[in-house]
């Protein structure tokens, strides 16, 4: 049997009501939308990703709640970016002020904006070079840091809103730059 992935063109966008839908009527998956309005399935992760990404929120989480910098989001949450792409980053940082008025009264709405700070962990499934065009394509859209931890090759490639990439090796320390101040993180705790 070959196994070779069919290529399907879709003459149908999904709108951003079908979407959230779907998604509620299938928790067990996260669904996302491309810029070209093709759907992207990405299945549950394993217990050891899930768990680095509840880590990752959660320090992120602790970090802004204490200094009163914005607010934080979790995988399940949807951006719908300028290029009406609509992703879930594993974790995701708005500042404070630039939520739209009334986002925190529309369950059944994607936040129509790109977070200041996302951070995408590599599961075992993931392809590196997918989530690297992903991480391009938040910068693109407005995003200002976004950290891709490659669990795979023990290292972190940095993504900034002036088009710089930086990798770091597993005994770094990633900074929150000018975008989150003052949040640091070992990497190793993520590994």
């Amino acid at each position: 049997m070959n196994s070779k992935k069919a290529q399907v063109q879709s003459f149908y966008t999904v709108t951003d009501e079908e979407l959230m839908l779907m998604s509620s009527q299938n928790p067990e998956l996260r669904f996302e939308r491309n810029a070209d309005g093709t759907l992207e399935t990405m299945p549950p992760t394993g217990g050891i990703s899930g768990n680095r990404e509840i880590k990752a929120g959660a320090y992120l989480f602790n970090w802004v709640e204490s200094q009163d910098l914005g607010e934080v989001f979790s995988s399940s949450t949807g951006f719908r970016l300028p290029n009406t792409a609509v992703r879930s980053p594993d974790a995701a940082f708005v500042a404070k002020g630039r939520l739209p008025e009334g986002w925190d009264e529309q369950e059944d709405k994607f936040i129509n904006l790109a977070p200041d700070f996302v951070i995408e962990i590599r599961s075992k499934n993931d392809s590196l070079e997918k989530l690297k065009a992903k991480m391009e394509e938040y910068i693109a859209n407005g995003v200002k840091l976004g950290w891709l931890i490659d669990r795979q090759n023990q290292q972190a490639l940095v993504y900034r809103g002036d088009g710089s990439i930086t990798q770091y090796p597993a005994t770094a320390i990633l900074s929150g730059e000018d975008v989150v101040v003052g949040f640091t993180l070992p990497l190793a705790r993520l590994f």
